[in-house]
């Protein structure tokens, strides 16, 4: 386990261009042409309607009821970083509001991903600063609790790496590793493109029964039709 108090200044992000690529696609896609993998849990959600965000990982451990990290984190923002904060444990506490928004946006971050409360939302939906959280709660946080920033974090059972690639949309957040951006943009566009093909078949009255050749396996597996 990393120690408490340790700012990680040098983060390998991923490739720009990986990272661009990837944020054509939505989270269920890029879950399914990674392997299925890298799903956060499903309580992860948006703090409004139509927020959406792709970036790289500066990571957050965040003390219960305690948001000092996340101002320390924004100082190792860069263009096209999004912050992604875990806590030590359970919280809901309103890590997150407007001023820190402001704050984030001002050094380039494309939103923020938490596994604990954000307020502020009216604010944030406004400046459509893009938020998904645990919760919303008003409730505020103390500055008191040293936590570390661009380590390894577990955020709603997902592990994250500095640099790694985070997005997000009404489905979900997925984290795809740094290292295999690239790879994953590719298969994803595969994905993409044979999801077009099936969809037209769809379109012209085609049966998933047919177009998976779904009938035999049922047959055998007793499948009965009845008129």
């Amino acid at each position: 386990m990393h120690p408490l108090g340790i700012v990680h200044r040098a983060v390998e992000r991923a490739d720009r261009a990986a990272v661009e690529a990837l944020s054509a696609f939505g989270v269920a896609t890029v879950h399914e042409a990674m392997g299925r993998l890298g799903l956060m849990r499903p309580y992860i959600r948006p703090v409004y309607e139509g927020a959406r965000l792709c970036g790289t990982a500066v990571t957050v451990l965040l003390q219960p009821g305690d948001n000092w990290m996340l101002h320390v984190a924004a100082e190792q923002v860069r263009e096209g970083d999004v912050v992604v904060a875990g806590c030590t444990t359970e919280s809901e506490d309103g890590f997150f509001g407007e001023l820190l928004a402001t704050s984030l946006r001002a050094r380039g971050a494309g939103g923020l991903v938490i596994d604990g409360g954000c307020r502020d939302v009216d604010d944030l939906r406004r400046m459509d600063f893009p938020v998904f959280s645990r919760a919303v709660n008003a409730k505020g946080t103390v500055k008191a609790t040293l936590g570390s920033v661009n380590v390894p974090v577990v955020v709603a059972n997902a592990l994250v790496n500095p640099g790694d690639v985070v997005i997000a949309d009404a489905d979900g957040v997925v984290v795809v590793p740094a290292a295999r951006a690239a790879e994953v943009a590719e298969a994803a566009a595969r994905r993409e493109a044979a999801e077009e093909g099936k969809r037209q078949r769809f379109r012209d009255g085609e049966l998933g029964l047919d177009l998976y050749a779904m009938r035999g396996p049922l047959a055998e597996l007793g499948l009965t039709y009845l008129d």
